[in-house]
């Protein structure tokens, strides 16, 4: 059934021109995609909607669940259309920064912000596609900021352009993310990611219904304040993502390696995923393979715990979408089998110390430690979770378990979220009744994929009828 056999890192992918047809959508699929993303800051809600339908044409015709997460463009700052050809920026040339939605030409660049003159000053650097080209303001005039550049480069298409967070004055979401989630609520999406977060009322501005009634709102930390307001933006999201392109130009660069592991283990902790995203096989845009430092970047990202490690422009608009999957797969497999599973628990449970949460959080989790720790004494082959929401399935996530995860639920949303929970493999709970009968069920089913023959011990985790809240309060064990 499942593409990513023996990895349990989760692998995102964004589709894009280079693989938005439904056989590459597929050959994605096989080569090791778990979710979808949609980078709705490129092209329009209908075109968005259509590949949403595709990746939902592809899953029903693999047979297994496939993530869709949309990404959200936030208060994205972009640079007007560069030529076909691009815009070559010579280093110590002068450039005009134009406020303006038209396109951009020879020292002319312009930018669609309104508040362009104001918000950057001068001394300021500016961060065009992510730190591909840099430029220093210098001046300004009534109409315009005269930048010099300090870092050359070609610009193409209509790449971002960095404004310090603290001085860019539009929400978050904006009122076009607002559009535009609420026509994917109604195709039924699965995960949203909401750009530029600086708080939990950011999130809390997104108003869907908790997730899996609504989509799980994955927060992307990409700004200073995001990174001061952390905990509580972890406790108000379903899900993080450590955007490090933006991160990478509000904070000093020798900083964001430490920020990274800060953010990833803070987040598991609460039973979270985490998505490590952002240039991590970058040259396999072109290269049909990526570099010994991409390489061991993605390696070290599943070291530090993410449970997911995401592909943006290498399959969107990359020459070999499948192959960069692949070997992205590849590479976190190997990455998986050298995981530190042992010493992985005793910093969950330090950091689990510092944090607050809920009565039926505390309870879930309590079972959840004590079924990592049943399962790794007794070698279980696997941890059974029966599950409404996902919840239990990304708590004993937390423990990286050397056991499998299965996840059965009946909810179909809750199913295709699992599908970013590290380690879990996601299953349908099909004519399970309630209580005992969902139990027998689950076992059967597991025996009938193939995950659990006759003789394993498994942990099963499950809630009981008696229990007034929405807790995991049952932990069993049980040879098959």
């Amino acid at each position: 059934m499942a593409a990513n056999a023996g990895r349990r890192t989760k692998i995102i992918a964004s589709i894009g021109p280079a693989c938005e047809t439904e056989g590459a959508i597929k050959d994605l699929a096989v080569a090791g995609m778990d979710v979808a993303r949609i980078n709705l800051s490129h092209g329009t809600l209908d075109h968005g909607i259509e590949l949403f339908r595709r990746v939902r044409t592809v899953e029903a015709s693999i047979g297994r669940p496939i993530g869709v997460l949309v990404d959200l463009p936030g208060p994205k700052v972009r640079a007007g259309e560069m030529p076909d050809e691009g815009l070559p920026l010579i280093e110590g040339s002068t450039i005009r920064l134009v406020p303006g939605s038209g396109p951009s030409a020879g020292s002319v660049v312009t930018v669609n912000h309104d508040a362009l003159l104001v918000d950057l000053h001068a001394g300021d650097r500016v961060l065009f596609g992510e730190g591909s080209v840099i430029a220093e303001v210098t001046d300004r005039t009534d109409d315009a900021l005269l930048a010099t550049i300090t870092h050359g480069g070609l610009l193409l298409g209509r790449p971002g352009v960095h404004i310090p967070s603290e001085r860019l004055r539009l929400p978050t979401p904006t009122a076009h993310d607002l559009h535009l989630l609420d026509a994917f609520v109604d195709e039924g999406v699965d995960m949203v990611a909401v750009s530029f977060v600086r708080s939990a009322h950011d999130i809390r501005r997104v108003g869907t219904e908790p997730h899996p009634r609504g989509p799980l709102i994955v927060a992307k930390i990409e700004t200073r304040a995001a990174v001061e307001n952390l905990d509580g933006i972890i406790e108000a999201s379903g899900a993080v993502m450590v955007a490090r392109g933006d991160l990478g130009a509000e904070l000093p660069i020798e900083e964001l390696p430490h920020i990274q592991k800060r953010i990833l283990q803070r987040c598991i902790t609460l039973g979270r995923p985490a998505i490590t995203a952002t240039q991590m096989l970058e040259s396999m845009i072109h290269a049909p393979a990526p570099t010994r430092a991409e390489t061991s970047d993605v390696a070290n990202a599943v070291f530090d715990g993410s449970s997911a490690v995401m592909l943006s422009a290498e399959t969107a608009i990359g020459q070999d979408p499948t192959n960069a999957v692949a070997t992205m797969a590849r590479i976190a497999a190997r990455a998986d089998a050298e995981f530190d599973y042992d010493g992985w628990p005793h910093r969950v449970h330090r950091i689990s110390g510092e944090m607050r949460q809920s009565i039926d959080d505390t309870v879930t989790n309590g079972m959840t430690d004590a079924a990592w720790r049943a399962a790794s004494e007794t070698n279980a082959a696997a941890i059974i979770c029966v599950t409404r929401t996902g919840f239990t399935v990304r708590s004993i996530a937390r423990f990286r378990p050397k056991a499998k995860i299965l996840g059965f639920t009946t909810d179909e949303r809750a199913l295709r979220q699992l599908t970013l929970s590290w380690g879990a493999i996601p299953y349908e709970l099909t004519g399970g009744g309630v209580g005992e009968a969902q139990v027998e069920r689950a076992i059967e089913l597991a025996r009938l994929h193939g995950e659990i023959r006759s003789g394993d011990l498994v942990a099963v985790l499950s809630g009981s009828a008696s229990y007034p809240g929405q807790a995991t309060d049952t932990l069993r064990l049980i040879r098959v």
